[in-house]
């Protein structure tokens, strides 16, 4: 996708901290930020961190999501489980809602669709943190799994983000992105995550790609060279992100 061709963007998750930073991120970048909450007394919060508009609705159990994506050009999805919902779910919001998604998305003609997804899932060579990842919360990583292979399936743009382990520092525009199996490990701050997301929508190099990220610690012999763009903004043209070691 060009950069000045995304209109409108539809955040799933949009409460949590990477979704917020997303919201924060694309609410100059774009003329219209939708974002899904599954309460609606969330409303006022999400249009206070940038959201022109907000849907009510449920991933697991949706009624209104189609419809609401009816002129949407690209789907971010930062949907995540909490670790107990290990024990108190049958399904995760991580595995059957995102496909819930991704399926409105496709039927709607969604152009580009991203996943933030996690260090660890899918079946490549791990690093001891992610293999960690797998025993702890290894039925939300299975969701999170089978998710990933629709969104790889289906007939739609997509990038699929695996991060370490999240943080609410602030942004560093620093990371290393990899391809699977690259065993990275370590944190990275949502709010970078944030970014990568809004970014590769309109990055050639992310089109179709699984990534491993990770800021701390950094890759620089492990890590791709990826020269990440982002949106158009509402107030300026096209800005570049270069990438050193890997990182925007």
């Amino acid at each position: 996708m060009d950069p000045s061709d995304v209109e409108t963007v539809f955040v799933a998750g949009a409460s949590g901290g990477t979704g917020r930073a997303t919201l924060r991120l694309l609410s100059s970048r774009v003329p219209t930020v939708r974002a899904l909450t599954s309460t609606s007394a969330k409303t006022d919060d999400l249009q206070a961190a940038g959201a022109d508009e907000v849907v009510v609705d449920d991933l697991l159990n949706p009624i209104v999501l189609t419809d609401s994506l009816s002129d949407v050009d690209v789907v971010l999805s930062a949907v995540g489980s909490d670790i107990t919902d290990v024990w108190s779910q049958d399904e995760y919001v991580d595995g059957a809602g995102t496909t819930n998604l991704l399926d409105a998305a496709v039927d709607a003609g969604v152009e580009a669709f991203v996943m933030e997804s996690a260090i660890g899932v899918g079946d490549e060579p791990a690093s001891p943190l992610a293999a960690a990842f797998d025993v702890a919360i290894q039925p939300i990583q299975r969701a999170k799994a089978t998710a990933e292979a629709a969104i790889r399936e289906a007939p739609v743009r997509h990038t699929i983000l695996r991060p370490g382990v999240l943080t609410n520092g602030p942004r560093t525009d620093t990371v290393s992105v990899a391809e699977p199996g690259a065993k990275l490990w370590g944190s990275v701050s949502r709010a970078d995550v944030a970014r990568l997301m809004i970014a590769a929508p309109v990055t050639p190099a992310a089109e179709d790609r699984t990534l491993e990220v990770v800021a701390k610690p950094s890759f620089p012999d492990r890590a791709l060279h990826i020269d990440w763009q982002l949106p158009g903004s509402r107030h300026a043209g096209t800005v570049t992100v270069d990438t050193t070691d890997g990182g925007p």
